[in-house]
Order: C-alpha cells, then sequence, then structure tokens
C-alpha cells in the first residue's frame, strides 16, 4: 500500500524536486540591495539631521523604514523584493517590521483578536523576548562593570 523510503531515497527526490541555488547571485543581489537600503537610510538620516537632532533624526529614520516596509508588505510587494534580495532585506529594522505585519495581513480574515492580535507577534515574539532580555543583560553589565568604575 505505502512505498517504504529509505532516507537515501527521499533525500534523492529532494534534490530532485528542489531547484538549485544560485549561491554567487544571490550573494551579489543580497549585498547589492541591502547595500542600498543602508544608502538609502543614511541619505533620510542626513535630511533629516538637518531639522532634528542626531537622536530623534535616528528615530525618525527608524519609523520610516518600519512604515514603508509595513506598506510594501500590505501592498505584496515587500516578498517580490525579498525573493530577488534574500538576506539583502532582512537588516533587522525591515526584517523585524515584514514579520509582525505579513502574519497580521495573512490572519486578518479570522478576526481582530483571534486572528490579527494573536498571530501579529508569532514570529516576532522571539525577537522581542530575546532582544530585551538580552538588551537587559547588556545594560546590566554596562551599569555594573563601566559605569560604576
Amino acid at each position: 500500500m505505502f512505498e517504504r523510503y529509505s532516507v537515501n531515497k527521499y533525500s534523492e527526490k529532494v534534490k530532485k524536486a528542489t531547484p538549485p541555488s544560485v549561491t554567487v547571485k544571490n550573494c551579489i543581489a543580497a549585498f547589492l540591495i541591502g547595500g542600498l537600503l543602508c544608502v538609502f537610510s543614511e541619505m533620510l538620516f542626513t535630511l533629516i539631521s538637518g531639522y532634528a537632532d542626531e537622536i530623534n533624526a535616528r528615530t525618525y529614520v527608524s519609523m520610516i523604514l518600519v512604515v514603508i516596509t509595513a506598506a510594501l508588505t500590505g501592498l505584496g510587494i515587500y516578498d517580490k523584493l525579498a525573493y530577488v534580495a534574500g538576506a539583502g532585506l532582512s537588516v533587522p529594522i525591515s526584517g523585524f517590521a515584514n514579520s509582525v505585519c505579513s502574519p497580521a495581513i495573512e490572519y486578518a480574515t479570522e478576526g481582530h483578536i483571534l486572528g490579527t492580535a494573536e498571530k501579529m507577534f508569532s514570529i516576532a515574539g522571539a525577537v522581542i523576548v530575546y532582544g530585551c532580555s538580552l538588551a537587559s543583560l547588556y545594560g546590566m553589565i554596562y551599569y555594573f562593570f563601566i559605569m560604576g568604575q
């Protein structure tokens, strides 16, 4: 009834079904598009720095990148860009914004509470938990060992 597969047979079938990866091309695309995102961010920072102090300018740039990423995710453009750019768009701020917006859009049909609100942080939740935990740990290390001297 069911044919039993060995690990080798299964691996052969997976290799046949999986398209080959063009590693060099993917690395170049990630480097170029990630670099363009960084250049855009720096240009935005330079523009905003003329109107605000450095700390606020950095905050505004981060907020603008989150809004742009959320809008591109909502329009379905971010996924197409990410397919071409690969890791180049996984810069923490845009990757995080996409990981929050994608599940929220996908599960919106299930309602505001059990769909959008519940699934919104399903992927990003781990990033928030470990990010806050490590930031607290680094802050304590800095406070007790560097500031305390």
